[in-house]
């Protein structure tokens, strides 16, 4: 079973996210970067991050340059998920090492299918 860590200040959206992949794979969900950050830190690796672009605190894109900064977890694969349809923000985190970027609202069977190839 993968471990997937998955970051969004929304709780509702972990929890639609545990029904479609929890049962494959363990889920590990916080609120914020910065919990998630010391999660890491602990020695937590897991196989795949998804994560929000908008949060308080960091946001997805601060926590995705920290991601790919870090020898630790630079090849981690990261999915972006934002509200927001700027394609100048979706190439900037392409380029800034994400490996994919979803729209919500998304399809959560899409999310799954598009995750299904980094884990």
């Amino acid at each position: 079973m993968k471990q997937i860590l998955f970051v969004d200040d929304k709780p509702a959206i972990g929890k639609v996210l545990s029904v479609y992949l929890g049962k494959e794979n363990e889920l590990v969900y916080f609120e914020d970067p910065v919990r998630a950050i010391e999660w890491l830190n602990e020695g937590n690796e897991p196989a795949l991050i998804i994560s929000d672009i908008r949060m308080p605190k960091m946001t997805g894109g601060e926590f995705l340059a920290y991601l790919k900064s870090n020898s630790l977890f630079k090849d981690i694969p990261v999915v972006m998920l934002s509200s927001e349809e700027s394609t100048t923000e979706r190439i900037n985190l392409l380029e800034a090492g994400a490996e994919d970027f979803i729209l919500k609202p998304f399809n959560p069977m899409e999310l799954k299918a598009r995750i299904k190839k980094f884990l």
